[in-house]
């Protein structure tokens, strides 16, 4: 099923086998002016996905056919898009497989409407200014960027906290709104060791905790995207048993 398309508006792709979900998405979705796509199997939501280019994808993963998981994996081979998982309670194995896989965010069935619209407007405004950012950077512009005073500086890495944007010698790094929240929180506490708990709590909401490995996978991922060498971290240190740091040497707080 797919509706008429405005140009001017965001596109959301809706991938859901359960009518009612499905319906009560699309009407909030609708009255916040977001044009909707809708697929009712993982098979169809790749396809769908690859042809229309949504702005983002709210992606079950219990679905008919192709599983959620599959199909995140799959999109995001070929599409820089956020992915929001939709996931039962319970399923941690399945949020730990989807991050791996490149999800963005999660929300946990049943959820709260109001919580869903605002993760959604979250990714959406991470996505726009990604795409400020490299436009500048595309034209020559990356030394000349205006970074305001609501940033922190570690090193050569600049972590910009209006725009969402990380750069590192000058280079910009894609991170998940969820990698770059993590990296935020640490970083304006630097040298101060922050319990996963914590960044559960923080971070990821209260519905989160508990779910440890979570924070873990997220902290790889970041790492992989700014360490030069993973196996020997010197930005996001880890103190093991109890959580992680942000090292303060050289660090500049602006």
């Amino acid at each position: 099923m797919e509706n008429t398309l405005n140009a001017d508006k965001k596109k959301i792709l809706v991938v859901d086998d359960e009518a009612n979900i499905v319906n009560l998405l699309v009407h909030n979705l609708e009255r916040e002016g977001y044009d909707i796509l809708v697929a009712e199997d993982g098979l169809s939501a790749v396809d769908i996905a690859l042809a229309k280019e949504p702005d983002l994808i709210l992606l079950d993963i219990m679905l008919p056919k192709q599983d959620g998981l599959t199909a995140c994996k799959k999109i995001k081979m070929s599409l820089n898009v956020p992915i929001l998982m939709l996931t039962a309670k319970g399923e941690e194995i399945d949020k730990i497989l989807g991050l791996e896989l490149g999800a963005d965010d999660y929300i946990t069935k049943p959820f709260s409407v109001r919580e869903l619209m605002a993760r959604v407007k979250a990714n959406l405004r991470k996505v726009e200014a990604n795409m400020a950012v490299k436009k500048a950077i595309s034209e020559g512009k990356n030394g000349d960027i205006e970074i305001s005073k609501n940033k922190i500086v570690i090193g050569d890495m600049v972590l910009d906290l209006e725009k969402f944007a990380l750069r590192i010698k000058n280079e910009y790094i894609d991170l998940t709104l969820r990698e770059f929240e993590v990296l935020r929180y640490l970083a304006q506490q630097p040298g101060q060791v922050v319990r996963r708990e914590m960044l559960l709590e923080k971070v990821w909401g209260y519905e989160y905790y508990g779910d440890v490995r979570t924070v873990d996978v997220t902290v790889r991922r970041i790492r992989e995207k700014i360490e030069e060498d993973t196996a020997n971290p010197k930005i996001l240190i880890t103190k093991r048993g109890v959580g992680y740091y942000i090292s303060d040497q050289g660090l500049l707080d602006n």
